[in-house]
């Protein structure tokens, strides 16, 4: 969304649009309303594409990764609202793919050490940290952060009025 609550409030306080729900199907919805589900539409959507992307890439998925895409949409989709557009869009990616690692540091402590479900193992790869993250995988979660990045803010703009994205990439 990338806009900050006062420069939000004065848009509405003007008339702007802030809802495609709100401009043309008359439900009568608020732009709050509209917020939600644009945010769990994102995590949703979020969720249900990475678990697509594990069965492409690994040829099975467990469903506690679906839900786990899904709740690491919501820090990045939150978190985006308020970086500026100024933030080269590789930073953003790599922040992105931090806060994914560290989600699954934490998930792959609770699911595969303590629980035992042996989800995934990394502990073949260079550099894993207790077999549940590696630097090889780190790398494709900062790759793969990008283009949700994009995603989330053309959805939010699509759908919810929010800013036309713009990107700087240096």
């Amino acid at each position: 969304m990338r806009m900050r609550p006062r420069k939000e409030r004065e848009a509405r306080a003007s008339g702007q649009r802030s809802c495609l729900w709100q401009t043309g199907c008359g439900t009568g919805r608020t732009p709050m309303l509209c917020e939600w589900q644009g945010h769990v539409l994102r995590w949703l959507c979020g969720g249900a594409l990475y678990g697509l992307l594990e069965i492409l890439w690994r040829g099975h998925t467990h469903w506690t990764m679906m839900a786990l895409a899904a709740v690491l949409c919501v820090p990045l989709d939150l978190a985006n609202e308020h970086l500026p557009w100024m933030l080269p869009l590789w930073v953003q990616a790599l922040l992105g793919g931090m806060v994914i690692t560290a989600g699954e540091l934490l998930a792959g402590l609770a699911l595969n050490v303590w629980l035992g479900l042996d989800i995934w193992d990394y502990s073949g790869q260079w550099g894993n940290v207790l077999g549940q993250i590696c630097p090889l995988y780190t790398a494709l979660w900062c790759l793969l952060a990008g283009p949700v990045i994009v995603a989330f803010d053309w959805l939010d703009h699509w759908l919810c009025g929010g800013e036309r994205p713009r990107y700087r990439v240096v």
